[in-house]
């Protein structure tokens, strides 16, 4: 394995490195609710991909309504016994 055989001075290596930084992200905006996404994506927001819905997003309200219905059956179903 090839080993250095003189050190780097600090701007040598300070040059090198400086290509190392981060680029910013390619933003598109999607074409049915106009959010702005990465391109080539789905869109987080609607769920559609090139025009037809590829994942089904669940609203707040959608997570809350179902979230509660179980509790709801579950306290309906709790009696309570009479002590023999």
């Amino acid at each position: 394995m090839p080993v250095p055989k003189k050190r780097h001075s600090n701007t040598r290596t300070r040059t090198r490195r400086a290509n190392w930084k981060l680029k910013s992200m390619n933003l598109a905006e999607c074409p049915q609710c106009h959010a702005k996404i990465m391109q080539h994506h789905a869109c987080p927001t609607c769920g559609t991909y090139k025009g037809r819905m590829v994942i089904k997003i669940e609203t707040k309200e959608t997570k809350a309504s179902a979230s509660r219905q179980p509790s709801q059956k579950g306290e309906q179903g709790r009696e309570e016994k009479p002590k023999s």
